[in-house]
């Protein structure tokens, strides 16, 4: 027996003995054929062709056995031995099942950017024509869409992705390989279900914090050319009350830029049951504090029947209502049952803060905002269930047709987005309670998927 025989493993030429040579050397570079009288230099490297399917592939390259005296080589670059082996194998195996996932990710999200940029743009060109916008200010509107249009396209790309990484595994035999090697199923696609909550995640922190301001940003735009500044930047006449504090502001104008207020008059009872007045010609929220210009105060102390006036030329007050609570007040007050129907709309933060300013609301309205509400909480869930409903369709092994699984799963997944929105809808109307309004299409699509991923062979 030659020396370079002694150094490496002989691979037995039966096939069961080949099965449990795998169970050893499944990793992403463990093994690396090399045939007698071939160099080190000469072995073959890893690829599609040869990776886990060395001994499952249907390919003419990479289906067919080792032949006699064809020898496996275990790398030196892995020096671990048991548990820790097992860990180091189970890192490059997931590395590898990532980087099959967000390849084809990154296409789908790109691709389905560009057919909902363009099919938008074809369906509201007369509008924005009548808006007398220019060539940059569609570029800019578009951008400012952008984050809106990546939390509406993200479910629906990561599961096309899926659907594309789990059939070009299962088509060449790569599942079969892992499973063979002992690795269980639900392991395997641990890395695709931490994926989809981290996508999950990512898609609310998006709509907490960038797709309210983008919104309102594009509204501005497809205004500028028919509307003057003053006019999209200030908000009036105004009107809220603080049911907590139990005072009222009335408000000429509100500047949404600047958070000037115009002409403000702001009543409010003490704890002590005085009531207070306040007249200004002009106000202005900084560093925290309302600060008042040529204000009149009215003051009527508990059990007098009499007020007494004062004057001052500015006047500092610290009241809770901030700006961002006025205008979650606006936003929230001008949207219509009709639109809070369709998706959610407001984030977490809008909703809060209406809450606190109105505790006592009218129950349509409470009930709207707590649909609302539970819809964002719901959010960082529905990725994770396109993982789940795409892996019984992708991942099966076997002689099938590859396009029906895929059909069907893409069918499911859209009846699942249905079932969201007349959930939605129901729970907006107060016809279902809002939390299982929310709740109720996950729960049904996640246990399926739960129950057909078990059913996988």
């Amino acid at each position: 027996m030659s020396e370079h025989e002694n150094k490496t493993d002989t691979c037995e030429t039966n096939a069961d003995r080949s099965l449990l040579r795998l169970e050893c050397d499944w990793s992403a570079t463990a093994f690396s054929l090399v045939a007698p009288g071939r160099t080190q230099s000469q072995s073959v490297a890893p690829s599609r062709s040869n990776f886990f399917p060395v001994f499952f592939s249907n390919s003419s390259a990479a289906g067919k056995l080792p032949t006699e005296g064809a020898h496996v080589r275990r790398p030196p670059s892995l020096p671990c031995s048991g548990r820790v082996a097992t860990l180091c194998r189970m890192r490059l195996l997931d590395r590898y099942l990532l980087r099959e996932l967000l390849v084809p990710l990154g296409y789908c999200l790109a691709g389905f950017l560009i057919f909902y940029s363009a099919f938008d743009l074809i369906f509201s060109l007369d509008s924005l024509q009548k808006l007398k916008l220019h060539f940059g200010d569609y570029v800019e509107y578009y951008l400012w869409t952008l984050p809106e249009m990546v939390v509406t396209v993200m479910p629906i790309g990561l599961l096309l992705a899926m659907l594309y990484a789990l059939t070009s595994m299962a088509r060449y035999n790569e599942l079969t390989a892992m499973r063979a090697a002992g690795v269980a199923l639900w392991r395997l696609m641990l890395p695709y279900m931490i994926v989809g909550l981290a996508i999950g995640f990512l898609v609310l922190i998006v709509n907490e914090l960038w797709v309210p301001q983008s919104i309102m940003r594009a509204e501005e735009i497809k205004q500028r050319r028919i509307a003057p500044v003053q006019s999209r930047t200030w908000h009036g006449p105004l009107k809220f009350r603080n049911e907590t504090e139990n005072r009222s502001w009335d408000v000429k104008n509100f500047n949404l830029a600047t958070s000037e207020v115009l002409r403000p008059s702001i009543a409010w009872e003490s704890a002590d049951g005085g009531h207070h007045d306040l007249f200004a010609e002009s106000g202005i929220f900084s560093n925290g504090v309302w600060n008042f210009f040529k204000v009149q105060q009215w003051e009527t102390p508990p059990g007098a029947r009499f007020a007494t006036a004062t004057t001052n030329p500015v006047f500092e007050a610290k009241f809770p209502e901030t700006p961002e609570l006025i205008k979650s007040d606006i936003k929230i007050n001008s949207l219509k049952l009709d639109q809070a129907a369709k998706r959610p709309q407001l984030s977490i933060t809008e909703i809060r803060n209406y809450q606190r300013l109105h505790p006592m609301a009218q129950r349509d309205r409470r009930a709207m905002l707590e649909a609302q509400l539970q819809g964002r909480y719901a959010e960082p869930v529905k990725c994770l269930i396109v993982v789940l409903i795409s892996i019984p369709f992708g991942a099966r092994s076997g002689r099938r047709n590859v396009f029906v699984g895929v059909a069907a799963s893409i069918f499911i997944c859209f009846g699942y987005f249905i079932l969201q929105k007349i959930c939605l809808g129901l729970g907006t109307a107060d016809i279902l309670p809002s939390a299982l309004s929310a709740w109720l299409p996950n729960i049904v699509f996640g246990t399926a998927g739960l129950v057909m991923t078990l059913k996988v062979r």
